[in-house]
């Protein structure tokens, strides 16, 4: 079994081949989205489903697995705490004028 539907695939191929998501990935990166991945993966993720194919099944989970890794390789915006600050309990300055 695929690790996800092949429906998720087609919607991520179709959601990125739209002119408003084209539109905000041109605007955030500076260039258009390249879809072709999607593609690949619901192509073979329909040839996984129907014949059973071993080469669709390693072309999957290797998309999946770099995916997954390209994910991770950005660190978190903010640094998590490990506990709440010293004056957490007190009230906040908000009626004091500046």
């Amino acid at each position: 079994q695929p690790p996800r539907t092949c429906e998720d695939y087609r919607w991520e191929w179709r959601h990125c081949r739209g002119l408003r998501h084209a539109f905000h990935h041109y605007y955030a990166h500076g260039e258009l989205p390249a879809c072709g991945r999607w593609r690949e993966d619901y192509e073979a993720c329909r040839a996984w489903e129907s014949g059973r194919a071993a080469a669709a099944q390693e072309a999957l989970c290797n998309s999946e697995r770099a995916r997954v890794t390209e994910k991770q390789k950005y660190a978190p915006v903010w640094t998590l705490r490990k506990s709440p600050p010293p004056d957490w309990y007190l009230p906040l300055d908000q009626d004091k004028p500046t």
